[in-house]
């Protein structure tokens, strides 16, 4: 299912979710490289303040500006005027409160409710604990690691069946082939977006932004 904020936003910490991850400066004059993790454009509106923050520190900016470049945004935060002071932004995330987050869709879930659920098949067949969402062009990947090993399942509505957040599982119906290729294949990059949603798509959908 389409874990949603990598894009519907997703909890950064206690009160916060971040809406995009500061890669590293851009030119001379300040501005940063973000990596939206929000399907909202308007979160980067001229004008608009949001929380800059890591794992040690959160704090209030105001965006000055912000404009697409290649795959990234390139983001004027008014309190920061030159190269070096954006140069310590690396690897920051720009937050919003978490009361502020975006409303979950039908069949949407926040990555970090996901990670750890148990997920079986509707025979009762444990496949193990869900570890990681990936994204792909086409769909979302949940990464399930289990006694038999890794195994990759796309979220699909065909494939993904139940998750219930009560009990803390996921009931899924894994396709014909899906554990032997699984087993055979070699992760060339792994990407986890701490701040989004994913939900399943319908089997040969593409994959769109929340």
């Amino acid at each position: 299912m389409h874990a949603k904020g990598v894009k519907v936003e997703e909890q950064f910490r206690a009160g916060y979710v971040a809406i995009g991850h500061i890669a590293g400066p851009h030119g001379i004059l300040g501005e940063v490289r973000v990596v939206a993790l929000t399907d909202h454009p308007e979160r980067f509106r001229p004008g608009v303040e949001v929380y800059l923050g890591n794992d040690e520190d959160v704090r209030p900016v105001v965006i000055q500006s912000a404009r697409p470049h290649k795959d990234v945004l390139l983001v004027k935060l008014r309190e920061i005027d030159d190269r070096n002071a954006a140069e310590l932004l690396r690897d920051h995330y720009l937050l919003i409160p978490e009361g502020d987050a975006m409303p979950l869709g039908e069949h949407e879930n926040y990555v970090h409710d996901l990670i750890g659920l148990s997920v079986q098949t509707a025979s009762g067949e444990p496949l193990g604990k869900l570890v990681e969402v990936l994204e792909t062009k086409a769909n979302d990947v949940y990464v399930v690691s289990g006694p038999q090993g890794e195994l990759l399942l796309p979220a699909l509505r065909s494939v993904v069946q139940t998750v219930d957040l009560i009990t803390g599982t996921m009931i899924v119906e894994v396709p014909d082939g899906l554990r032997d290729r699984s087993s055979e294949s070699k992760r060339l990059h792994t990407v986890y977006f701490p701040a989004r949603a994913r939900k399943p798509r319908q089997t040969g959908q593409a994959s769109s932004s929340s």
